[in-house]
């Protein structure tokens, strides 16, 4: 496991430009230098020279950060800001009361428990995915915490993929590891993703996926092949037709690296009209344990994503994030007409289903 002074030679790099604020939410919201990537860098050097403790306050500025990521992508020097973050909150939280108590609740007895709980509770309920020849598509299917704990989602997938030659392989995943980075537990995180790199010892064509931020994570740790839920629907050339016309809008996760697969998608789907929002791609404000550290400014990002949810005047916004829901919901709730908030695979369960028998 890495230290903080291992990052000494990148943190050097950061030449100061301040193009991190140009795509910072939270910058943008606050004017806070101390939100975006070089005003935490300075603090962190200071901490590697010994001119500052790595104490509650840096640790405060650390946690105003969303972990959209979108400040790797725009640096000139591609830091990995998150990764030197997330080993920082690490040194400072492991000591400290309260960081050993969020370490306890995230431990395996308590929310690997939980889950598994809920699996077990939910399993009645869920279909199953049956076997296929063996010159199908085999997808190992990695299910978000959410989906471990609802049937929903595997309901849906076997109905759109029964006639397809899509084979869904399931394993015992843990999870991916997301909320443990967020927290600093670095310690917990190394210990899912040397369970799940074991599931993943068996044969199959891609990694499937049902939310962008576990994809995101995932991508850590393999380079196997991965494929969301929406591309695998767009691959099978799957068509979908509402009872009557709707008009939908998109919101991109921040962790999803191509929605290529969406307007095709809706395209494929009759008495459907897609309107791109104004800023589809900006961050709904929610990022987890954000929203409840940073609560005040979690809400302004979440109201604004949703004034230009309603500028787009449509009866649904989707998109393919649990986490990204709970935002869109907190952003529309002081709104009377606001449009119905949906998971992608959700909208598309209300339709009837044609399969394209030609595709591959």
């Amino acid at each position: 496991m890495r230290k903080l002074e291992d990052f000494k030679g990148d943190i050097n790099k950061c030449s100061k430009c301040g193009l991190c604020q140009s795509v910072c939410p939270v910058y943008k919201e606050t004017g806070n230098d101390c939100a975006v990537s070089r005003g935490k860098f300075v603090m962190l050097d200071g901490v590697l020279k010994g001119d500052l403790k790595l104490n509650k306050n840096i640790n405060k500025y650390l946690d105003l950060c969303l972990k959209c990521d979108k400040c790797k992508s725009f640096c000139p020097s591609s830091i990995d800001v998150c990764k030197i973050f997330e080993t920082a909150k690490y040194e400072y939280v492991k000591n400290t009361f309260t960081g050993k108590f969020i370490f306890f609740l995230e431990s395996k007895y308590v929310f690997g428990n939980f889950i598994n709980f809920f699996k077990l509770l939910s399993k009645p309920f869920r279909k199953k995915y049956t076997k296929k020849s063996c010159d199908s598509i085999k997808v190992l299917y990695f299910k978000g915490c959410v989906n471990n704990i609802c049937p929903h989602t595997d309901n849906i997938l076997t109905k759109i993929f029964k006639d397809t030659n899509i084979e869904i392989i399931e394993k015992d995943f843990d999870c991916c590891g997301l909320p443990f980075l967020s927290s600093g537990n670095l310690e917990r995180f190394e210990e899912v993703k040397k369970h799940n790199l074991k599931m993943l010892e068996c044969e199959y064509d891609y990694i499937l996926t049902d939310c962008a931020s576990c994809e995101s994570t995932l991508k850590q740790y393999t380079d196997a092949k991965f494929i969301s839920i929406g591309e695998l629907i767009v691959m099978q050339n799957i068509k979908f037709k509402f009872p009557k016309p709707v008009k939908v809008t998109f919101h991109k996760p921040c962790h999803m690296e191509n929605d290529d697969f969406f307007k095709p998608l809706i395209d494929n789907c009759e008495n459907v009209e897609y309107i791109k929002m104004q800023d589809y791609d900006d961050c709904c404000g929610f990022a987890g344990e954000f929203a409840l550290k940073n609560n005040k400014i979690s809400r302004a990002l979440s109201k604004k994503k949703a004034q230009n949810i309603i500028a787009s005047d449509t009866d649904f916004v989707l998109t393919s994030c649990p986490g990204c829901i709970l935002g869109l919901k907190q952003g529309l709730s002081g709104f009377k007409k606001a449009p119905k908030i949906f998971n992608i695979i959700d909208f598309l369960s209300k339709s009837s289903i044609n399969i394209d028998k030609s595709a591959k």
